[in-house]
């Protein structure tokens, strides 16, 4: 008895067990296992949240002083970036494709500030060697330190929104906040529609809720809308859930509505278009492979959704004048008001076109749009002195060039491409949050035809949130399956689950932790 018992192995003390496994969990790899939840991590998911709803409330992040809280806002994400790679000994760094058009475009805006000109910023600097590719230095630094910030978010969002809790938490924040945004906007414009948020009158502008410009506002509820809109076409929602869901849906629309925003209106009914089209086609077309279904049955369900969307477009026009927004709807159909400084837009896009031609390669430099228009303002800028070219791209080819265009097109490319790939996912709830954010991204590209939408900084951190979302590879998927695996029987995982999860994560999107 005493030889078996000292030939048998030594059975590990649960001290033991436990300290092995927590060296285990600290270095596991976010491709694989799940990785470690630090403190820091969850400070970066909570400042994401956070920041999507000050920003908005901080009239949009349009003045000096919320612009520095919002860089403060990004400083502090990396500060946590970094104590987080200190305590899990990996940085976390996500491989998506589209960081890299941002990066590239910081890279561009640091080009166009060295002094290479032939005299372009002579009118902004008075200095003869000091001439740079930028027509308005000062500006042009000003909107790099805003992309850096910018990119900052989203490359945090990307890279630790990294479970499916984490992704329902951002989801959830976005729908709760944006509803209750537009509860309390509308609100206001009725009891005074001159204010901005009921506290601040403008003279040059026309506000609704806190955004200084109704289109901006406008531009935001349509990004936000498309989440709940998403969750509904997908049937990722409960029953129970569903009526919550529409009526915050509802309201969203019909705030959009009351903005008097023609291209918030438009935008409104190609977001819903667009969601009936792709649902049909992005979210169906797994199952129909693996069900075999039939041609009559998807035609069935094509005309089925293109009526609810119909039916989606006219309760939201319903609804407007159910609440006494007729004038939305006369400004709809109406003329143009030459009162209003946003509707000489043919006027503005003929003198972008004019500084596009004589500046196509690198443009006139980020942000110097403003100094180089007075050249082709044909009313030599005796009405106003105009900011943005109301059409992000023109704007981008007057600022940026046909680099800075390749850059915008490589991004849309990309960001369709990788979302329609996520739509075929075996979580409903994936799917939904795909077709959701790719629908809100799309109208907001839909609107920036007609407006300077992105330059706003609200609705450009919520535009890459969303891109982010619509794009998270497929760890927001597997985290919840082995948690619940680990913590049973430790079975091994279902054979589709280990096939599946390299199939998503074979393009090079997936987050790596390089170990420091």
């Amino acid at each position: 008895m005493t030889t078996l018992a000292s030939n048998a192995p030594a059975q590990p003390t649960p001290s033991r067990v436990r300290a092995t496994d927590a060296r285990s969990n600290a270095h596991r790899s976010p491709s694989g296992d799940e990785t470690e939840r630090t403190l820091a991590s969850r400070f970066i998911i909570l400042m994401l949240c956070l920041t999507v709803a000050l920003s908005t409330l901080a009239f949009g992040t349009v003045h000096s002083w919320s612009l520095a809280i919002f860089y403060m806002g990004a400083g502090a994400v990396v500060v946590a970036w970094a104590a987080d790679a200190w305590r899990s000994r990996r940085l976390r760094v996500s491989r998506n494709v589209l960081q890299l058009p941002l990066a590239a475009l910081i890279l561009l805006g640091l080009v166009q500030l060295l002094p290479l000109g032939t005299g372009g910023a002579g009118a902004a600097l008075p200095l003869e060697s000091a001439r740079t590719i930028s027509f308005d230095p000062y500006a042009t630094r000003f909107v790099l330190i805003q992309l850096v910030a910018l990119f900052i978010y989203f490359a945090a969002a990307l890279s630790f929104i990294d479970s499916q809790k984490r992704l329902r938490l951002v989801v959830r924040t976005i729908i709760i906040f944006a509803f209750a945004l537009s509860v309390v906007s509308m609100i206001l414009f009725f009891i005074s529609p001159d204010r901005v948020f009921g506290i601040r009158e403008m003279k040059q502008s026309q506000g609704f809720g806190p955004f200084i410009n109704r289109h901006h506002f406008a531009a935001y509820m349509e990004l936000a809308l498309a989440l709940p809109l998403g969750l509904l076409f997908s049937g990722a929602l409960a029953g129970e859930r569903r009526p919550l869901y529409i009526f915050a849906a509802a309201l969203m629309g019909i705030s959009i509505i009351l903005t008097n925003s023609r291209g918030g209106m438009v935008s409104l009914v190609a977001e819903i278009m667009f969601l009936v089209m792709v649902s049909g086609v992005g979210l169906r077309q797994r199952g129909d492979k693996e069900r075999g279904t039939a041609e009559g049955s998807r035609l069935r369900g094509a005309l089925k959704r293109a009526v609810i969307g119909f039916a989606i477009i006219i309760a939201l026009f319903t609804g407007v004048l159910f609440f006494g927004g007729e004038s939305a709807l006369n400004r709809l159909v109406g003329t143009v008001n030459a009162e209003d400084p946003t509707t000489g837009r043919m006027h503005f896009w003929r003198g972008t076109l004019g500084i596009i031609r004589d500046h196509p390669v690198v443009g006139v430099g980020l942000g110097g749009f403003s100094a180089a228009y007075s050249k082709y303002d044909t009313s030599n800028g005796k009405l106003f002195r105009l900011e943005q070219a109301h059409n992000d791209y023109l704007q981008t080819l007057s600022d940026a060039g046909l680099v800075g265009a390749a850059l915008g097109l490589f991004f849309i490319v990309a960001l369709f491409r990788m979302s329609f790939r996520r739509m075929q996912s075996n979580s409903s709830f994936r799917r939904g949050v795909a077709l959701g954010a790719l629908s809100g991204c799309f109208a907001l590209l839909v609107h920036s035809f007609f407006d300077f939408t992105l330059h706003t900084t609200a609705n450009a951190l919520l535009f890459l949130l969303l891109a982010a979302l619509a794009t998270i590879n497929g760890r927001v998927e597997h985290t919840s399956r082995r948690r619940s695996t680990s913590s049973s029987s430790r079975r091994p995982p279902p054979p589709d689950a280990t096939k599946e999860t390299p199939a998503l994560e074979q393009d090079g999107e997936t987050s790596v932790a390089a170990q420091t």
